[in-house]
């Protein structure tokens, strides 16, 4: 039908003087059609080419209107619609059949071949007409963009070296029309080029180069690739926060310009332009009729009604065609913008992917230091040092508590984003929780002056089933919150019971207190991260500005909202429910956990596994003063021959270690021995981690920088208990 079509369009050969007005004006309309393209603005690109075409039909000049159809192509391509872009191709050829002294055209046709052969991934055929239309054209843009699309090519069949010629000569290109354009495409191919070699730091140059041109030129499509690029590289050479940030810019990029309803305009657009163009030939063919008609051209006329039918037989028969692409258009754009979301959320895995991965690091390089500051602290306090010494050496134990939480706050917060916690299934008793809560935060209160008050429906059931961890971090939060901003007061704690159906049991909960009261601006905010209600408050009392954010979260988790009331000078309360199971056939009361022991520690003999010089001073100071002897490895080698040469109670593994790791190192200790107990010390997050400890070998773990206290008790859980129970036995 298409052939048809064409061979309609061309019966009447048209021929001009070309005068240069015309080609002055007709190269302005193909100018703005290029910026439009560059700028994907492609609907408003087709009909500026339209006028284009119009004009040089009305002027007879047959160069413009074989440019033109040349464009149509390219521009549909760009859509991707390769049926239109070859029947321009098709109309352009046709008329180069009747207009022979015209290499340029030809040039540009062999050029369009090559486009259209490369989006079949016919490459080296693709090369060939690219190598034609060289000999063939010496217009200088259509030169670049050739040298563009052969470095594309050579991309294609992985030849980096040639294609890195081509690129760099675009470079420094002199282009009259689109220099920008084409230096922005040059730094993507080299982005690209570099990213496939493994050289990140040009990769990323170049790929920042060519951002901040698309974005002087407003060139969309290159913003995203080259956001893209950087996401790559950024994230490939290890810099996690950079490729995060172009990972968002990304999504941001997509959702501002690319849209079902551009792609939709675009291709009406089209349509529409092709229906034109058909029609207007059938009315040049009319007029030609009536002209044949006056002078009795009998045998003429007979030809062009002929060629008249056929023609509108062809037309009905493209637009039964066209309902049926329209059709199928439909459902391509669905499929593409599934595509795109599916993208979009593959891009936001690997932006957390690359969150989670960043503050996994950050925390570890903060731990380890932290730990000697923390430890050194501890050490000293314990020195007897004189009172002046002792403030400042409790504002420093302080401030390290202080950034420790801050870090600890921050890892809950991502752990919670990237849903790597599920509330467990575990019994125990509501009101030795909550009591639990409020002598930890005695001290707190204490120096507030401020009552901490408990009140507990006794028709709560003693047996419950879910989180008590998560449970005791959430009353934290709003406990200490609510210490921070009473002074002089009272913080309740109410746990009321709501109704009972089977083994289902909703608890009301609510932290009351009679403090400074939050504003109603400032409570629209109040649950936002980093968020303390305003920079004086921050300056007053401290704190991170997460334990809300997190309580939030937390409870989020539970499928639980947290509410507030507050007034103003009148204090806060915030309230929330759970639903939990009750266990009522159990009747006995069970210790739900084991009470702290004081261990004597004097007389044991361990192993510390540590390659940081001061954290070595500070665990072996640590164990001396509790009357415990160690050896000191450097490394995991070391480790494996002394504890294979001698004989420990326990050992202190760090995971961390230059050569192989602290997991490495206790998997081939337990090869020969399964004995003895190791506990593993580490400064990263446990959440991701405690099954690969437990699975090489390690009887427990404690994170660094730990309470002297809870170091203690795991090393007389670990090491002193078995010692004894084996000497017994």
């Amino acid at each position: 039908m298409l052939i048809l079509l064409i061979s309609a369009f061309v019966i009447f050969p048209l021929r001009s003087q070309e005068p240069s007005a015309v080609d002055q004006t007709l190269n302005e309309y193909i100018r703005q059609v290029v910026t439009l393209r560059n700028q994907n603005e492609i609907d408003k690109a087709f009909e500026v080419l339209d006028q284009a075409q119009q004009f040089a039909e009305s002027s007879l000049y047959e160069k413009g209107m074989i440019s033109c159809y040349h464009r149509f192509a390219l521009l549909n391509l760009i859509r991707g619609d390769r049926d239109k872009a070859e029947f321009y191709k098709a109309r352009a050829d046709k008329m180069l059949e009747t207009f022979r002294s015209y290499p340029s055209g030809e040039g540009f046709s062999k050029f369009v071949e090559a486009k259209l052969l490369l989006d079949s991934d016919l490459n080296f055929r693709a090369l060939q007409s690219l190598i034609d239309a060289k000999e063939l054209s010496n217009d200088r843009n259509l030169l670049n963009n050739m040298v563009l699309l052969e470095g594309m090519i050579y991309m294609r069949i992985e030849d980096y070296e040639k294609a890195a010629v081509s690129f760099n000569a675009l470079l420094i290109n002199s282009d009259p029309i689109e220099k920008e354009y084409l230096i922005t495409k040059a730094n993507l191919g080299l982005a690209e080029l570099h990213l496939n070699t493994e050289n990140y730091p040009e990769s990323i140059k170049n790929g920042l180069n060519a951002l901040n041109l698309a974005t002087a030129n407003k060139f969309t499509v290159e913003i995203l690739q080259a956001n893209e690029f950087l996401a790559k590289a950024y994230e490939k050479d290890g810099q996690y926060k950079n490729a995060l940030q172009y990972k968002e810019n990304i999504m941001a990029v997509k959702d501002s310009f690319f849209t079902l309803d551009k792609i939709k305009v675009e291709t009406n657009k089209a349509d529409k332009l092709a229906m034109d163009d058909a029609q207007a030939e059938l009315s040049r063919q009319d007029q030609r009729i009536e002209e044949l008609s006056e002078s009795a051209n009998r045998s003429e006329i007979t030809a062009i009604l002929t060629s008249a039918f056929l023609t509108i037989i062809s037309l009905l028969a493209v637009s039964l065609y066209r309902n049926n692409q329209i059709k199928l258009k439909t459902n391509d754009l669905l499929q593409t913008k599934n595509k795109e979301l599916q993208a979009a959320r593959d891009a936001a895995v690997q932006a957390m992917e690359a969150k989670t991965n960043f503050l996994s690091t950050v925390s570890h390089e903060l731990r380890t230091p932290l730990y000697a500051v923390t430890g050194l602290t501890h050490l000293l306090l314990e020195e007897n040092p004189a009172e002046h010494q002792k403030e400042h050496l409790k504002s420093l134990k302080f401030s390290g508590d202080y950034l420790l939480n801050f870090i600890n706050d921050i890892l809950q917060i991502n752990k919670i984003d990237a849903d790597k916690l599920e509330p467990a299934h575990i019994e125990f008793y509501l009101k030795k929780i909550i009591s639990e809560v409020l002598d930890s935060l005695q001290q707190s209160a204490k120096e507030k002056n401020t009552k901490l008050i408990m009140e507990y429906d006794d028709k709560i059931p003693q047996h419950l089933m879910s989180d008590p961890l998560k449970l005791s971090q959430i009353l934290i939060n709003l406990v200490g919150n609510s210490i921070k901003f009473t002074k002089n007061g009272e913080v309740r704690v109410i746990a009321k019971l709501l109704k009972k159906e089977e083994e289902n049991v909703t608890v009301f909960f609510e932290v009351r207190d009679n403090g400074i009261g939050i504003t109603p601006e400032q409570q629209k905010h109040i649950f936002d991260s980093f968020e303390q209600g305003s920079i004086q408050i921050n300056r007053e009392y401290g704190g991170t500005g997460l334990g809300l954010t997190i309580v939030k979260s937390l409870l989020g988790l539970f499928d639980s909202e947290i509410h507030l009331r507050s007034e103003i000078g009148k204090g806060s309360s915030f309230y929330f429910e759970l639903v939990m199971k009750s266990k009522d056939s159990i009747v006995d009361e069970v210790p739900f956990e084991l009470e702290q022991k004081e261990y004597d520690l004097n007389g044991l003999h361990v192993l510390i596994v540590e390659d940081n010089k001061i954290n070595q001073v500070i665990t072996k100071k640590m164990l001396a003063k509790r009357g415990v002897g160690c050896d000191i490895a450097e490394n995991g080698m070391e480790a494996i021959d002394k504890a294979n040469k001698n004989q420990y109670d326990g050992i202190l593994m760090d995971i961390h270690m230059p050569g192989i790791s602290g997991v490495e190192a206790t998997i081939e200790i337990r090869k020969f021995d399964r004995q003895t107990p190791i506990i593993a010390l580490t400064a990263i997050s446990l959440d991701d981690s405690l099954e690969a400890f437990y699975a090489a070998g390690c009887n427990d773990v404690v994170t660094k920088p730990f309470k002297p206290e809870v170091f203690y008790q795991k090393i007389g859980e670990n090491f002193l208990e078995p010692k004894q129970k084996k000497s017994a036995s």
